[in-house]
């Protein structure tokens, strides 16, 4: 399978970056994005050239941690599927792919395909813990939770924090990311305590990370690979304002 990429280098958010092209080859149509990134490096070290570098870590599809944007599509052009599950097979062969980093001010970009995402984990670092009694753990079936409640908290913790809702919003929110986080905390019980003080410190940090308004277009929704619903937005703005 042949591909020619066009794949953006920048050395560190201080310094101008753009496109570097390769031609490969020798795919196989069951590579995986990241895989076919691998292959690539290391022609690139063994020509004594400087590998790109990206980002993964399980390759599961479960941290997120891999995505970048090909030919516009943030992460993957198939429907809720991280980068590092997107194979070549999903590309047709000779086509170009242009391979970019998220976008975003909140996002400065490390190197390459590298961006720093610590603004989302300061966010979760802002209210994402409950309050507890110590010594020993209550007995689990003393806290009573209906079904779906528990469901409707599950569907809010599947975010990964990837921040592809930050990448496809036209201004850079993570009301999508945020609002999931606020919601799984406060369904349930061991949240309810600090359920009104989580919602403004949350909202509070993601302003002051630079993150934008969110206009609730919907685009967030449609490219989370968790399919996060953005009914988790709505009910984050209720709590803010009843707080």
């Amino acid at each position: 399978m042949k591909l020619t990429l066009h794949i953006w280098r920048q050395e560190s958010n201080s310094d101008k970056g753009a496109f570097e092209i390769h031609q490969l080859d020798d795919l196989s149509p069951d590579m995986s994005v990241p895989e076919m990134l691998d292959h690539l490096n290391i022609k690139i070290i063994k020509s004594g050239g400087d590998p790109i570098a990206f980002e993964s870590d399980c390759r599961e599809g479960i941290c997120g941690q891999c995505g970048f944007v090909i030919n516009g599509h943030i992460h993957s052009p198939e429907s809720h599927t991280t980068t590092c599950q997107t194979h070549l097979r999903s590309f047709k062969d000779g086509e170009t792919l242009y391979i970019e980093p998220f976008r975003a001010k909140a996002f400065p970009i490390k190197k390459d395909l590298m961006i720093d995402r610590s603004s989302l984990d300061r966010i979760i670092e802002s209210g994402g813990y409950i309050g507890v009694n110590t010594g020993q753990a209550p007995e689990a079936n003393s806290t009573l939770i209906n079904h779906e409640l528990a469901e409707h908290a599950f569907d809010a913790a599947a975010c990964i924090g990837c921040g592809a809702c930050v990448a496809t919003c036209k201004n850079a929110s993570a009301m999508l990311f945020t609002s999931a986080k606020v919601n799984h905390l406060s369904m349930l019980p061991q949240g309810v305590p600090e359920r009104s003080q989580r919602v403004k410190n949350m909202i509070s940090q993601m302003d002051k990370e630079g993150f934008g308004s969110c206009t609730f277009t919907g685009a967030c929704e449609v490219v989370c690979p968790q399919g996060i619903s953005i009914i988790n937005i709505t009910k984050t703005n209720r709590r803010w304002l009843w707080s």
